[in-house]
């Protein structure tokens, strides 16, 4: 299968754990809106969800509320857990859309 890679312009990374040695991961961006649009990738660089915001303010505590830590922030989590890396690809989840369709966020 041939998997088409992008980069994602931010190194700002947002983490969120959720199972032992599993996390979900975002990168906050401006989009053509006017906004900014957070991507959420697996450990794996594979992108399955995004959510705009008017605000980069707004999505940051959009994100916190739902339990995403940003990850400069968090040394001991960084020093056991390294951030995934461009290139990124489309990985959709088999359910759907895990965040922009409201089942896990607040």
């Amino acid at each position: 299968m041939n998997t088409q890679t992008f980069d994602i312009p931010s190194t700002d990374y947002w983490f969120q754990v959720i199972d032992m040695g599993y996390h979900n991961w975002a990168l906050i961006t401006p989009n053509n809106q006017g906004g900014v649009t957070a991507h959420f990738f697996t450990d794996k660089s594979g992108v399955f969800d995004r959510l705009s915001f008017p605000t980069q303010t707004e999505a940051e505590t959009a994100l916190k509320r739902n339990g995403f830590n940003r990850y400069a922030e968090e040394a001991e989590f960084r020093s056991l857990i390294q951030a995934p890396s461009a290139p990124f690809h489309e990985a959709p989840d088999p359910s759907g859309p895990v965040y922009s369709a409201g089942r896990f966020w607040k």
